[in-house]
């Protein structure tokens, strides 16, 4: 039977540098074979670049990106946790490292709320909105293509570079990795995080002294973005304790001095740390912020009781992180409108986001990811690896699943980081026809990818009609988030100058300033709604009363970026 080679040697778990766990010396890759790689990995990062640069330009701001640009420039000029308490800072504090570039104005004395204090900064302060998104979403586009040196990283020291190739390739052409990267929102940033942290702790099982900290450092990075990454805490101080744990299998203890216990007692002490750098890199984002660290709670702040009050007044963060928790406790307890297949509810379903991704995920990508799970599990060769890459994603989503937002798969943005990486290990099947298959899945994935360009955030995949057809079984962020504004400017310029305009547009966009000068029909009588209705597609999943009556009588004439509908009306 045929087996699979590589270039590079896997890494293993207690192995020597230069030599397989049995002892044997690894054949290394000849000098000439590297620029191939480097190629390689440099093409998949470039086409990735381009991507979201492109829809970095062309798209209009999102729902939740002015709110994340305004706070960012009060934490740069007035060093003030007061805005956007219910996420922690660092994910902003990105932001700002481009938004300071362009020296935007921003009128020092305003006290509006947070969505005020956004929509100021773009369109009331005498700032180019375009200019001022470009720059807030190029630093998080780089964090982005870092974080696919990572996957690459990853999956290489699991089987190989074929394996980091492939692992990157999927990654590289993920429509909703790209669609987010590319965005000045912290979904992204904070996946990418606790990949890092999950990469450098399976690192740790061989070097606990240089990784583990790493490790640490890249939890509390991910704990200082985004508050949902706290269920992955417990897993990851395990997988710390297991990496050390491993590490010292093979040491041999003096008699009398309790071998099992000592290991015991490292593994526990190096979880210990792994916190406490986690725990320091949090509260270095806030100081970085206000480094006397005032804060003053916001009115109407709401009381947790029970075991997550417990939780939240015992946690060793700063007041104002677990402050936000108590707000995104309040959230969680909202219900939220929904949309799935065609049906409009209320609540959630806990079946929502597996049902997305189905939809959205390449169908390349969907095989890969069940095939690379099932020989992450079940090849001896890099099962030890199963809990880093598969238990971590899967506490994730248990996480998200059981959240009251049916709002998006960049709840779940963390599955096609992990899962290209399990993915790779597809190629530890030993059969020649492994390595053709799993080709050509990529490469499925990749056209599948490309031909959505430049509409990736309304991607849904060729089983479910392409992302002509997204709106029609999802909503929000999967379709409609804002982002064609400017594109509907556009359109109607070339096709519809001159006529009557009804607009219901669900973004954070100013129409006027794109040179939309629309009325809501919402707010007449029906009988004076004429000419053309534009609606965004996340309003027609919800339509009811007034607006799905005129819907009705309507005839669809025109489409804007798979995420605006134009009607004609009689």
């Amino acid at each position: 039977m045929p087996t699979v080679t590589h270039a590079r040697a896997p890494f293993r778990f207690g192995s020597r540098a230069g030599a397989t766990p049995a002892g044997e010396p690894l054949a290394r890759p000849l000098r000439h074979r590297r620029w191939p790689l480097a190629l390689a990995v440099a093409a998949l990062l470039a086409q990735m670049a381009v991507a979201m640069v492109t829809t970095a330009v062309r798209q209009t701001p999102t729902i939740d990106e002015p709110v994340y640009a305004g706070t960012a420039v009060v934490y740069a000029r007035q060093h003030s946790l007061r805005y956007n308490p219910e996420h922690p800072p660092l994910g902003k504090l990105v932001v700002a490292a481009g938004l300071m570039v362009t020296h935007p104005r921003l009128d020092a004395d305003f006290t509006g709320d947070q969505t005020e204090l956004g929509r100021a900064l773009l369109y009331e302060s005498g700032n180019d909105p375009g200019r001022l998104m470009l720059w807030a979403r190029l630093p998080v586009i780089v964090l982005t293509l870092l974080f696919g040196t990572v996957v690459f990283a990853f999956a290489r020291d699991l089987v190989g570079d074929a394996a980091g190739l492939v692992g990157l390739a999927l990654y590289a052409f993920s429509p909703d990795v790209i669609a987010h990267g590319s965005l000045a929102t912290l979904d992204v940033p904070a996946a990418g995080f606790l990949l890092t942290s999950a990469w450098l702790l399976w690192r740790g099982g061989r070097r606990p002294v240089l990784y583990l900290p790493l490790g640490g450092a890249a939890l509390g990075a991910a704990l200082a973005t985004k508050m949902s990454t706290l269920a992955a805490v417990p897993v990851v101080l395990g997988l710390a304790a297991w990496s050390v744990w491993t590490a010292t299998r093979g040491q041999r203890s003096a008699p009398g001095e309790g071998g099992g216990a000592r290991r015991l007692g490292r593994a526990l002490a190096a979880a210990a740390g792994v916190a406490l750098v986690a725990v320091a890199v949090v509260w270095a984002a806030y100081l970085a912020v206000d480094p006397q660290l005032r804060w003053t709670p916001p009115s109407g702040l709401p009381r947790v009781r029970g075991l997550r009050g417990l939780v939240v007044d015992r946690l060793p963060l700063p007041r104002p992180y677990r402050d936000g928790m108590r707000i995104q406790f309040r959230f969680e307890n909202k219900r939220w409108d929904g949309f799935l297949f065609g049906r409009h509810y209320r609540g959630s379903l806990w079946y929502y986001l597996p049902a997305a991704l189905l939809v959205k995920t390449p169908l390349g990508a969907l095989a890969l990811w069940g095939a690379g799970a099932v020989a992450t599990v079940t090849v001896r060769r890099v099962r030890p690896a199963a809990p880093y890459v598969l238990v971590l994603p899967a506490v994730l989503l248990a996480s998200a699943m059981h959240g009251s937002r049916d709002l998006g798969v960049r709840y779940a943005v963390f599955l096609p980081m992990f899962l290209a990486v399990a993915a790779a290990c597809v190629l530890t099947v030993r059969r020649r026809w492994a390595h053709a298959v799993t080709g050509a899945l990529v490469l499925f994935a990749a056209v599948s990818s490309l031909r959505t360009f430049p509409y990736y955030l309304p991607y849904s995949n060729e089983a479910f009609g392409g992302p002509s057809r997204t709106h029609l079984r999802l909503h929000d962020s999967n379709v409609d988030w804002g982002q064609d504004l400017g594109r509907l400017a556009d359109r109607l310029r070339e096709r519809y100058r001159g006529e009557r305009i009804w607009l219901v547009y669900k973004g954070s966009g100013v129409p006027s300033h794109y040179g939309i000068h629309a009325a809501d029909p919402r707010e007449v009588p029906p009988g004076r709604v004429h000419g053309l209705l534009v609606v965004s597609d996340s309003s027609v999943a919800k339509a009811r009363g007034r607006l799905a009556a005129l819907i009705e009588a309507g005839e669809p004439v025109d489409e804007v970026g798979h995420s605006i509908t134009v009607y004609r009306l009689p």
